[in-house]
């Protein structure tokens, strides 16, 4: 019995979890929102981040920050540009003011060899709901995702359809996309 003890834990002490650090100016966030009568798109950027691997370099979580004071609008300039981005911050949509960063937390990886169902926990305005997405982990220390983001659970309603009637052309799909470039 004391063999087997000795045994794990010199296992338990060669099997290394190791943590990466994103590279936070060389990742990229995109989003982009649609509504009836087009698109709107830009970029959030990461506070910070890291991913967590095993010994055998698989991934098995990881902790992410988003800067919420950084979206912007790329399709835009000027006027437009500045107010789409106010209202956008406003406590119409995330209400930056009041909840200057998101977070998002790995809570379960499926899968190897680079490609992963991932699931986490998301936190937009203090409200914290999961999402799943695959994410691809490329062996040049880049990861790449594509997340759906259901506004309304995080108590963002305005434009949408599914809490307001006669919306006509000012309707706002529910749905927004997140595209990661993360580089560690």
């Amino acid at each position: 019995m004391k063999s087997t003890i000795i045994l794990a834990m010199a296992i338990a002490a060669f099997s290394v979890a190791t943590e990466k650090k994103v590279d936070v100016v060389n990742s990229e966030i995109t989003w982009v929102g649609r509504k009836v009568t087009g698109q709107h798109d830009g970029t959030i950027t990461l506070k910070e981040g890291a991913l967590k691997f095993d010994d055998k370099n698989e991934l098995t979580g990881g902790t992410f920050v988003i800067d919420m004071t950084t979206l912007t609008v790329k399709d835009l300039e000027g006027e437009y540009k500045a107010k789409l981005e106010g209202h956008l911050k406003s406590d119409d949509f995330f209400g930056v003011d009041n909840h200057k960063t998101s977070k998002f937390v790995i809570t379960k990886v499926e899968g190897k060899a680079g490609k992963y169902k991932v699931t986490g926990d998301l936190t937009i305005k203090g409200i914290t709901f999961p999402n799943t997405f695959n994410m691809t982990v490329n062996e040049n220390n880049t990861a790449t995702a594509k997340l759906k983001v259901d506004r309304t659970k995080y108590d963002i309603k305005y434009g949408s359809t599914s809490f307001f009637d006669g919306l006509a052309d000012k309707a706002i799909y529910d749905e927004f996309d997140l595209n990661v470039n993360l580089k560690f």
